[in-house]
């Protein structure tokens, strides 16, 4: 959906050259979804070398991600990825050295960072509303529909998506890295499958073919929507890939609950978790500083509000507190998505609340993911600078990609 819409409200500043998927059928049902008239391949090396493009997007498995950026740098291309930029510590430092190597650009779509809500809490921080940011509690809800999605897909595999660490939660992580404008010291997490995977009493291999749909709850009925059924179902047969997995396979490898404790170089500390099976969807995020305290509770599905904003609470010490109120965004991710597009795509955008993301910054988000993982493993804390060769720093570093 990407595609298609920066091919209409960009056309004067971009064309598509090539698309190219390893599912023959999924790439040209996305041709047609995108409106576009360019060649199709399932050969990536042969796109590049024929279509020779000036940026290459990369929206592939997670894990793959490092594959396409890397070689892409090193066929003369700037890369735009999505989040998360990879799943390892050497994947990512493969990634940094491909960029010093060949002197091309690598940006991560954190769409998050511009959010009106988001730039706001970054601007009120900024302005020292609170003073110093000492610590931070940052608590993630996702619901029974959203959450259980992953659970379907590919994502339930770690070897695929790195786990929700990374594959989700690496869009918080940045988000703290932004906001506390600090990098992330040393991870110490615990992490768990409590719900889904191997703990359902009733599983089948996908939704259309189980024989539980009156009774599971999770029941996910894929016909129902158009776009998967052309883009999923009608290419099974090219690669068996199945949209409406069951939630409950026994091949299930990633937590579905996750804390840690995030300590950064200015000496900030963080509480963070993810809860993927809530009643209800969004965040509560409080920062505690030398002046005051700042919180929002961004409710994402809408539990308890039918308002047409997100709301701050700013607390000042020995004062009264002061309500904000932000009109809601009318694109993606809470207004991000539009704001994105616009600074990658559209000349002379400034970025004054330094939203742009670059390489360092989408190692470091994918760096406190993995670092958790890693804890869980070994049941020690993990310090980010054993991971790769990027050292944190206390004032977080900012680079703009034009």
């Amino acid at each position: 959906m990407w595609g298609r819409d920066i091919l209409k409200s960009y056309p004067d500043y971009l064309e598509f050259v090539g698309l190219c998927d390893k599912n023959e059928g999924r790439v040209e049902t996305g041709k047609r979804i995108i409106g576009t008239s360019c060649p199709t391949y399932t050969d990536f090396e042969k796109m590049i070398n024929e279509t020779k493009p000036d940026v290459l997007i990369v929206t592939t498995m997670d894990s793959t991600h490092h594959q396409f950026i890397i070689r892409g740098m090193e066929l003369g291309a700037d890369i735009i990825t999505e989040k998360p930029m990879t799943t390892d510590e050497k994947k990512i430092q493969a990634i940094l050295d491909a960029e010093k190597r060949t002197g091309k650009t690598c940006r991560v779509t954190f769409n998050y960072r511009y959010s009106p809500h988001r730039a706001k809490i970054w601007e009120l921080l900024r302005a020292g509303e609170i003073g110093d940011i000492t610590s931070v509690d940052f608590h993630w809800y996702l619901d029974t529909s959203h959450g259980a999605d992953y659970f379907r897909r590919w994502h339930r595999l770690v070897e695929c998506s790195g786990s929700l660490w990374v594959h989700k939660a690496s869009h918080h992580f940045d988000l703290l890295n932004w906001w506390i404008d600090s990098d992330p010291e040393s991870v110490y997490a615990l992490g768990a499958l409590n719900h889904y995977g191997k703990n359902g009493t009733i599983r089948a291999e996908n939704c259309r073919t189980c024989p539980h749909t009156d009774k599971c709850k999770f029941f996910f009925d894929i016909t129902k929507n158009k776009n998967y059924m052309e883009l999923y179902v009608a290419n099974e047969k090219h690669d068996g890939y199945l949209r409406d997995g069951c939630v409950f396979k026994k091949d299930v490898n990633i937590f579905d609950k996750m804390a840690a404790t995030i300590k950064y170089k200015n000496g900030v500390q963080v509480a963070y978790s993810l809860t993927t099976y809530s009643p209800y969807e969004g965040y509560r995020i409080a920062f505690n500083g030398t002046k005051g305290r700042l919180e929002a509770w961004i409710q994402e599905s809408k539990p308890t509000s039918d308002a047409n904003y997100d709301e701050i609470v700013l607390f000042k010490n020995f004062n009264k507190r002061q309500y904000i109120q932000i009109p809601f965004g009318t694109s993606g991710h809470g207004g991000g998505d539009a704001l994105l597009k616009d600074q990658i795509f559209l000349p002379n955008i400034d970025d004054p609340f330094q939203q742009c993301a670059n390489t360092r910054d989408g190692a470091l988000a994918c760096l406190v993911g993995i670092a958790a993982r890693n804890s869980i493993a070994s049941g020690q804390p993990v310090k980010i600078a054993d991971l790769t060769s990027i050292q944190p720093q206390e004032k977080k570093l900012y680079k703009r990609i034009l």
